[in-house]
């Protein structure tokens, strides 16, 4: 049942209920019938996918007493009543106070599955701009904001929440430019290490002789010219969480040493014998699969093992397509703040160019041009096109994978541009409102997101 649409009908005559649970069986519906309305009211919760059909007259609590306890716990939730030709001025006085719709006895089975089913379509559409919200509000708390709609985001995103706090080291893989530091700092908000330290080395940045320096730190006199005591990058993220970032550039000699510390949870500075306990979370970043450099011999087998505790894969920007407008609308809206711009809104033909292009330097590459784009625009003739000249474009999409993007994008920024007025949305698109909605529903769409 849970895989269906679902509808409770209440009505205390044991062949209406029989014929009526025939009637939206037979439309593809799931049916619970109850005989009053108390045992019906056991059922409803604020996320309950479904819809609710009632007679007004009924015993003890009747269909009006029913709807003011329903909506006390969910006002959105479609309450459709069935009224006899006596009872219509009570229904109509009834959805002014917050019925779905009524259906006045005799009813035809397509009056009742109709209604139904538009029913059912408010409810789902409330229930996704629900979760939008919550996903918004989610995305707006402090801290690391991962975005993105795509399954394998929404995937990411509920396997950080798994492991933030379990302290557990974590290896992160994606290309360069997919956000690895990102979900790394993700994983630090997300734990009981937010208070503490977050440090980042990038390990191909580093020459190879001061590896073992940044990392371990040394006592002064350690070696030539340490003149004083360094804390090394170990010993400062003591606590909190230590980013090692491209880790296949640390030097051979240096990951045994590394994978001591990790085993052992303790470190000695050069130039001292004392043992320093550590406690920290370590997630470690690669852009390469490190299990096949371990086996052409370029980075430690046991270190990898160590390391990959939990393992974390980013996508690269080509494979989640369907999220290139969505980041490329939040990158202008932060680059128009940061620079105190207006954000100049390209068009669809525009975000097509986005749509086709390769991205060879990920999420980054899309970031750094939303920011060129209010910078420069096409206030001095620069089309999005124009800024990404040169480069390669990707192999293009299918006809209709690029009919669903196209349809997107124009849908967001008519939203973008009215300040997610409906009205005005289905003004410059041309389309009724019942269409504007399932397709906003379609791709998950929230009017007040543009707000």
């Amino acid at each position: 049942m849970a895989d269906k649409k679902q509808v409770l009908f209440i009505d205390d005559e044991k062949h209406i209920r029989q014929a009526n649970r025939q009637t939206l069986q037979l439309a593809d519906l799931a049916v619970v019938c109850k005989d009053c309305a108390e045992n019906g009211l056991e059922l409803v919760s604020r996320e309950w996918p479904g819809v609710i059909v009632c007679d007004i007259r009924l015993p003890n609590m009747d269909g009006l007493q029913f709807l003011s306890e329903v909506q006390k716990i969910d006002r959105d939730l479609p309450v459709i009543l069935i009224t006899g030709h006596g009872d219509i001025s009570i229904a109509v006085k009834a959805m002014r106070d917050g019925a779905y719709d009524f259906i006045e006895k005799p009813y035809s089975t397509e009056r009742l599955v109709k209604t139904v089913v538009k029913g059912l379509e408010k409810r789902s559409l409330t229930l996704e701009n629900r979760n939008l919200r919550r996903e918004l509000e989610l995305h707006s708390a402090p801290g690391p904001r991962i975005l993105g709609r795509t399954q394998v985001m929404e995937h990411l995103r509920s396997t950080i929440a798994q492991v933030a706090d379990t302290g557990a080291d974590v290896l992160v893989l994606g290309e360069t430019g997919t956000g690895k530091e990102l979900v790394a700092r993700a994983l630090h908000e997300n734990s009981t290490r937010r208070n503490k330290n977050f440090v980042a080395i990038n390990c191909g940045a580093v020459p190879e002789s001061m590896m073992e320096s940044e990392l371990f730190g040394h006592e002064a006199g350690a070696f030539t010219d340490a003149r004083t005591r360094r804390i090394g990058k170990l010993e400062h993220a003591n606590g909190g969480t230590l980013l090692l970032d491209e880790i296949e550039s640390m030097p051979l000699r240096v990951q045994i040493n590394l994978l001591r510390v990790l085993q052992e949870r303790s470190l000695e500075r050069l130039g001292s014998n004392d043992l320093i306990p550590l406690d920290l979370r370590v997630v470690a970043a690669s852009k390469v699969d490190l299990l096949s450099a371990a086996e052409e011999g370029q980075f430690r087998e046991d270190l990898y093992y160590r390391l990959n505790v939990v393992s974390l894969e980013i996508p690269p920007l080509r494979e989640r397509r369907d999220d290139i407008v969505l980041l490329f609308h939040h990158f202008l809206l932060v680059a128009g703040h940061r620079y105190q711009k207006e954000v100049p809104i390209p068009d669809g033909s525009q975000m097509q160019v986005l749509l086709g292009y390769a991205w060879p330097g990920n999420v980054r590459e899309l970031r750094n041009l939303a920011e060129r784009y209010v910078l420069i625009g096409d206030q001095f003739g620069f089309s999005l096109e124009k800024l990404l000249s040169g480069q390669d474009k990707d192999q293009p999409q299918s006809l209709p994978q690029q009919v669903e993007c196209f349809e997107r994008s124009l849908i967001e920024q008519a939203l973008a541009g009215a300040n997610g007025s409906i009205k005005e949305v289905m003004a410059t698109l041309a389309i009724p409102r019942k269409t504007l909605y399932d397709k906003m529903q379609k791709h998950g769409l929230d009017k007040s997101d543009y707000k």
